[in-house]
């Protein structure tokens, strides 16, 4: 390999570790908030958990709440990257489904105990900020591919905005329900469900005419 050749690979690896450790790091600080209580667990437990320094933490993250908050953003982030490579004649609200529900294709089939003790992470007070947050940064990036989708200005036009919150207020309703009923049947697929529900509404049913006897043939 040439010096030209390692330049431009060197970045990429680069990335692609730091990019590993961030996520090893906000796993790790979900994992151990589930097993021990979000406030038993400290940032030493995190770093001792991936094999890092404190310093390598603090890098990214501000908090353990902001590491395991990361994690919905960092789903999002993907899923608008994915969308753009979709099929250009793909509907809309198919592409959004998949790009949204392979992002959970990895998320194993777990106890209830397990899911229990992860829906009280997320629904600790502590995390609440934290993860509205996220889901205001994770609706720019995908409002934007929308818009470069349907041809719509991003920054004028309501549309994608409108359409990237509805559908990542539609994944949460998701994993909510599946947590809900102890991780019963597949999430990604409970995802696509939700998602083209809100991206591709139902038509609303027809309505029969009203009869007006007067006007009938006697």
């Amino acid at each position: 390999m040439d010096s030209t050749t390692a330049q431009t690979a060197g970045p990429g690896r680069r990335e692609r570790k730091k990019l590993a450790t961030k996520q090893a790091l906000a796993g790790a600080a979900l994992r151990l908030a589930a097993e021990r209580g979000l406030e038993n667990v400290r940032v030493e437990d995190i770093t001792d958990a991936v094999n890092v320094s404190r310093r390598t933490f603090t890098n990214y993250f501000s908090s353990k709440e902001e590491a395991i908050a990361s994690l919905n953003a960092d789903r999002a982030a993907r899923a608008a990257d994915a969308l753009r490579d979709r099929p250009d004649g793909e509907p809309l609200a198919d592409s959004l489904a998949e790009v949204l529900a392979v992002q959970y294709e990895a998320v194993p089939q777990v106890d209830r105990e397990r899911i229990e003790q992860i829906r009280m992470v997320i629904s600790a007070p502590a995390l609440r900020g934290e993860y509205l947050k996220t889901l205001v940064q994770a609706e720019g990036p995908l409002a934007k591919v929308i818009a470069e989708r349907t041809g719509a200005d991003s920054q004028g036009d309501l549309y994608p905005h409108v359409l990237a919150a509805a559908v990542i207020a539609a994944v949460r309703a998701a994993s909510g329900h599946w947590m809900a009923t102890g991780g019963a049947g597949s999430l990604p697929d409970l995802i696509r469900q939700a998602v083209r529900q809100v991206a591709c509404p139902p038509s609303p049913p027809k309505t029969q005419p009203v009869r007006n006897p007067d006007n009938e043939p006697r």
